[in-house]
């Protein structure tokens, strides 16, 4: 018999011992090493996440990393003991979204592990072995459970298109801006700043690669700046710190926006906003790799860890970066 956290109905949750299951055709087995909490399973415990973009009861866990310890028929078979992370969006891998390589965007139904399918809050978690990412032996899977975040920073870095010597700013100094910063630094800008009001990220920004951190006020306009904070009214400030005909990368759900984006300041600043819904598979590659070569250290931003057991505490803990550890 192996545990799962499972979320009955909103406020209502539980861990409860299953049947291991096999795997099926191009199916893996992952035992779950570390699994994350961020806001969107919050939302779930909640009761607010956005209809459509949850199933109960459901056991979350869309963040996490492990070791392969069965496979289906029809799977690549040296996958066995290996050390991996794995895509969320359960892509059909047909449509056109999904043949242009944004498997992010599949235009199938939305299905996505730890929403509508079973997630990492368990001992073990089966998935398409086709959405795996091996990882080097040596790997730090604490770490690792933090690719999932990693990924969809990638995919806002890879958007931002960084040449060396740009100006470039991140809006939010929490664990995803912290993550964008490293991504960002590898593309070597002349300078690179952390739009935070809270001063006490300096220290962790400059160890990532930040060449400051201050608050929005008396900023001169940056190439390109990457929004990571989901806070109300952090849109319109990307925008606004971004040159004309420059780039603005926004990656964070507000809720409702306070300060709306007007097309007409849009149009006179010549800005070319782009936004990022989750991860392409790209992208996912982008961030192993990152990760692999030393580029990325999500580990300094992981401040709490929870056995399993007690899943509803760790839910209730929103300072730092949380993992559960069955």
């Amino acid at each position: 018999m192996s545990r799962a956290v499972v979320i009955e109905r909103p406020r209502e949750l539980r861990l409860v011992r299953i049947e291991p299951q096999l795997p099926g055709h191009g199916e893996a087995v992952v035992r779950v090493a570390w699994s994350g909490i961020c806001g969107s399973d919050r939302e779930v415990f909640a009761g607010t996440r956005a209809e459509g973009y949850v199933r109960y009861p459901v056991t979350p866990g869309h963040e996490w990393s492990g070791t392969v310890v069965e496979l289906g028929p029809g799977t690549d078979q040296s996958l066995l003991g290996k050390q991996v992370v794995g895509e969320g969006f359960r892509n059909c891998a047909r449509c056109d979204a999904c043949r242009r390589g944004d498997t992010n965007l599949c235009e199938a139904a939305y299905d996505e592990t730890g929403f509508t399918r079973p997630g990492a809050w368990a001992d073990e978690l089966r998935l398409p072995a086709r959405l795996l990412h091996e990882l080097p032996a040596d790997a730090d899977l604490r770490a690792a459970a933090l690719l999932e975040p990693a990924a969809c920073m990638a995919a806002a870095a890879l958007t931002a298109n960084v040449v060396p010597g740009e100006r470039v700013a991140v809006v939010g100094g929490g664990t995803l801006g912290m993550l964008a910063v490293q991504l960002l630094a590898a593309s070597s800008p002349g300078s690179l700043v952390v739009v935070d009001p809270r001063r006490d990220r300096l220290e962790l920004a400059r160890r990532f690669g930040a060449t400051s951190a201050a608050p929005e006020d008396d900023l001169d306009p940056f190439d390109a700046v990457v929004e990571a904070a989901g806070a109300p009214g952090t849109g319109s400030l990307a925008v606004g710190l971004t040159k004309r005909g420059g780039r603005t990368v926004l990656t964070g759900l507000a809720g409702t926006e306070t300060v709306p984006l007007v097309p007409a300041d849009l149009v006179a600043a010549a800005v070319t906003v782009h936004t990022v819904f989750g991860a392409s598979s790209a992208a996912w590659t982008h961030a192993v790799r990152a990760f692999a070569t030393g580029l990325l250290d999500p580990a300094p931003l992981i401040t709490h860890e929870f056995a399993l057991e007690n899943a509803e505490d760790a839910l209730a803990t929103i300072v730092g970066k949380v993992l559960l550890h069955p």
